[in-house]
């Protein structure tokens, strides 16, 4: 019988864990747990948050459905005997962890998988480098002096070498110095550094990008000195297969676009339909990660140090093909609560065209609406919405209308060195993948977990969408019958005129 050699690669380690509470973070702790019981510690770095200190954020953090499976097999006391939890703050100057905690981490510390980061785009400079940069800087330090360390996983992005339209698994510069940046940051107020960004960013989109890449630059530099390993995901939506299909706990990506245009709020976008993203369910990112640590650990593996979690090499899914998927799916199987107007709409290539359909088809409803919801005593929401979508949509567009393929193969090799039962508990391929089925999970999983709309109320959703289908029909032929009625009138008043004119004229012939 094959035996799973990748949980015996984890069998009495001690895990350091920064990010844990975040998506990803999340399925790699779920996963650990649940394939990987003779784990002996996970220590999870955490902050106090909204008041609750980091204990309570545990605690909460466990009360999240995608745990319910763990909890009913191994107790919730038995799981949280697993963890300590370290206190402190990626942003601060050793991540703000106490002498003592820090030398337990030294002492007993064999894998660290640091998945830290800001994700927003639109974050400030200073903080994502504080975050990003600086934070990745801080690890490295820590790494070096962890007696038993075996592996640093270093959790990357795939688009953070934006000028690579091919991305290789291999070291690229990064776009400045990193050690330069950090001081610059560190020295400089924010207001400052503000107003430096653009020039410093030079030609990339977003402080997320450029403090990624900096982090990067930061790892390969030191990779003689330390047994790391850097994973490069793309864009992670939500869990494919294990344990929960299309479960997801924020609407980053094709999540929250495909909600957006199945409450009928976004009808236009300006992207290029048959362009395609690269899209990574966050389970095969986790699967991916524990993969490339037995490969390096058990395997002893140096010549592969970086992976490109993607995969357009294999799959291509177009933004056009999302999005009619996605209609297919809200308007006749899964329908959304509270639609304000039936699912339409379609991307534009044409910018001008594009910004003609948000004036008339985002914004001014939503003054109407607003108007009328004020008028009956609610507080208007819809303007704030739509600038909500417009400032998503500013960092979309750059992603949606550029194009990057990536390289995989050392991903690919590590499906020829697993067994079959690993194959199947470490799932990184497609084989049987059906693109639509996943699709109907993720609108499933984010209308119960996300939007809190619950399965018994979707016959109420069903004939919503009806009725809003024969209300945006009804309209679509009172719009188009005025335009003809106007339309006819003008002709018609011209046909008259001309009529008219020619009568005068001969009158004036005749006499």
């Amino acid at each position: 019988m094959e035996v799973d050699r990748v949980a015996k690669t984890f069998v009495d380690r001690s895990i350091f864990i920064t990010g844990g509470s975040g998506f990803l973070g999340k399925v790699l702790i779920e996963k650990l747990l649940r394939v990987c019981p003779d784990v002996k510690k996970i220590y999870l770095l955490m902050r106090t948050k909204k008041g609750k200190d980091p204990k309570q954020r545990l605690i909460d953090m466990f009360s999240n459905i995608l745990f319910d499976g763990l909890k009913a097999t191994h107790g919730l006391d038995n799981l949280m005997n697993k963890f300590q939890v370290i206190g402190g703050d990626v942003t601060l100057p050793d991540m703000g962890i106490s002498p003592e905690d820090r030398q337990i981490l030294i002492e007993e510390v064999s894998i660290i998988y640091h998945c830290a980061a800001t994700i927003r785009f639109d974050e400030t400079l200073k903080k994502a480098v504080l975050l990003n940069t600086r934070g990745t800087k801080m690890m490295i330090k820590l790494a070096k002096e962890c007696k038993q360390l075996a592996m640093l996983c270093h959790v990357s992005t795939a688009y953070c070498h934006l000028h690579e339209k091919h991305l290789l698994e291999k070291p690229y510069e990064p776009p400045a110095n990193p050690h330069k940046i950090i001081k610059c940051v560190e020295w400089l107020d924010e207001s400052v550094v503000d107003a430096m960004t653009d020039k410093i960013l030079g030609s990339l989109p977003n402080t997320y990008a450029f403090t990624k890449a900096l982090g990067e630059g930061l790892v390969v530099e030191t990779m003689d000195e330390l047994p790391s390993v850097i994973l490069r995901p793309s864009i992670v939506i939500p869990i494919y297969r294990d344990p929960l299909p299309g479960w997801t706990d924020n609407i980053n990506g094709p999540t929250g676009l495909l909600i957006g245009a199945g409450k009928g709020v976004i009808r236009t976008m300006y992207c290029d339909s048959d362009g395609y993203g690269d899209y990574l369910p966050v389970d095969i990112a986790v699967n991916c990660m524990l993969l490339a640590t037995w490969n390096f650990i058990e395997n002893n593996d140096r010549s592969r140090r970086i992976y490109n979690v993607t995969s357009s090499a294999e799959i291509k899914v177009s933004w056009n093909q999302v999005i009619e998927m996605g209609r297919e799916i809200v308007t006749k199987k899964i329908p959304l609560n509270g639609v304000l107007w039936y699912p339409g709409g379609s991307m534009k290539n044409n910018r001008l065209y594009h910004n003609f359909c948000m004036i008339f088809y985002h914004f001014l409803p939503a003054i109407v609406l607003d108007a009328l919801l004020f008028c009956l005593g609610y507080k208007p929401v819809l303007i704030r919405v739509h600038k909500r979508i417009l400032k998503g949509f500013q960092v979309f567009e750059y992603y949606a209308n550029n194009q990057w393929d990536f390289d995989n193969s050392n991903v690919q090799y590590l499906r020829t060195v697993i067994n079959s039962r690993e194959k199947a508990m470490y799932k990184i391929d497609a084989e049987d993948l059906d693109m639509m089925a996943y699709f109907e999970n993720c609108i499933k999983a984010a209308r119960i977990y996300i939007l809190n709309e619950k399965e018994e109320t979707l016959p109420a959703a069903r004939r919503h969408m009806r009725i809003m289908w024969w209300v945006d029909k009804i309209c679509k032929h009172i719009i188009m019958g005025i335009l003809l009625y106007y339309v006819a009138r003008y002709f018609y008043y011209m046909i008259y005129e001309e009529e008219f004119s020619l009568n005068i004229v001969e009158q004036a012939i005749e006499a």
